[in-house]
């Protein structure tokens, strides 16, 4: 396979979360549930919730800001911003480019893609190829959710996994080898029935009806999704060593889509790998989408955990259904 004369790497890092805090204990007072069986079930012991007049590009405009100040560039030195969301502030325009505006990046094409869970691994992955096809030199790539907006409180199912959040990378221009070292994307929309919000679309435009039905809100099958999260996340994760040509062995952190601690576990037992090694911020967060590898990675960054040169693993698998992978070098 011929080699790109550039590569790239994540430059800058930078999360926001909102102030409110819902614990499993406020939701015994919204929901026929309790904070023994959400723990037992998902690991979950709080998320967090944006306010009334919060949208998603609020979230994204903050994670942003920090991001690029941590990469030392400002706004207008950007080339992109892909920007991974389900929640968007509305259908159109996409919110990327409310982002590019409010944060006054003049010079960056800014586009939303819709990857459900693994948006920010598709996003990234994206990224990488403009960079290093020579098209864009920075992109801030960032994974935003606001889900609870459309989660339905009387579910107690759904309305206990997911929460609100955003996470932002700057991936900038830098010499192959370093910093991304490979990507992988999948997808199976004969599955997308597994997990989506039916109305508000074209297929089943918002009424009467579909309220009533409560089609608007996030719909999921859980014994279905688990089969296959498993299953496509440890896919991901060899097909992304064997075209590195690495090996398990060879990672220092992995980072899997904070979907559910059961989903988690079962990835870590099937691919052999310690726990030391996975990292896990469920249980504060919750399932915030196309958001919570960011979060996690942020994390670890501003911990001091991670060092130069550190191999990261990142997968994700997401309604779609979408699933995919990135492996990079950490670059300090």
């Amino acid at each position: 396979m011929p080699t790109s004369p550039r590569g790239s790497r994540i430059a800058g890092i930078g999360h926001y979360c909102p102030e409110r805090v819902l614990t499993n204990f406020d939701l015994e007072r919204i929901v026929e549930t309790s904070d023994e069986w959400i723990v037992t079930r998902t690991g979950i012991r709080e998320r967090r919730i944006a306010a009334d007049g919060e949208a998603a590009s609020d979230l994204a405009l903050a994670a942003s800001r920090i991001a690029l100040n941590d990469a030392g560039i400002e706004a207008e030195e950007l080339d992109g911003i892909i920007l991974a969301t389900v929640t968007s502030d509305m259908q159109f325009p996409a919110t990327a480019c409310i982002v590019q505006d409010q944060l006054g990046a003049k010079n960056a094409v800014a586009y939303d893609l819709n990857a459900a869970c693994s948006g920010f691994i598709y996003g990234l992955s994206n990224a990488h190829a403009l960079i290093c096809s020579g098209q864009m030199s920075r992109v801030l790539v960032i994974g935003v959710e606001v889900l609870s907006k459309f989660v339905d409180w009387q579910d107690r199912a759904t309305c206990v996994l997911f929460g609100d959040g955003a996470g932002a990378v700057v991936v900038e221009a830098c010499e192959p080898g370093k910093g991304i070292l490979g990507t992988y994307m999948k997808s199976d929309g004969s599955l997308a029935d597994l997990l989506q919000i039916p109305a508000g679309g074209s297929r089943m435009p918002l009424s009467k009806d579909s309220y009533e039905r409560r089609d608007h809100f996030i719909k999921m099958k859980g014994d279905g999704v688990f089969k296959y999260a498993v299953r496509a996340m440890v896919d991901a994760t060899m097909k992304v060593l064997e075209r590195t040509g690495m090996a398990l062995d060879d990672i220092d952190f992995f980072i899997p889509h904070q979907a559910n601690m059961r989903i988690l576990d079962a990835i870590a037992k099937r691919l052999g790998l310690p726990q030391e090694k996975v990292v896990i911020n469920l249980e504060r967060f919750g399932n915030t989408s196309s958001a919570t590898i960011p979060i996690a990675f942020d994390e670890i960054v501003k911990a001091g955990k991670v060092n130069e040169g550190d191999i990261v693993l990142l997968v994700a698998f997401g309604g779609g259904l979408t699933w995919g992978s990135v492996l990079l070098r950490h670059t300090g």
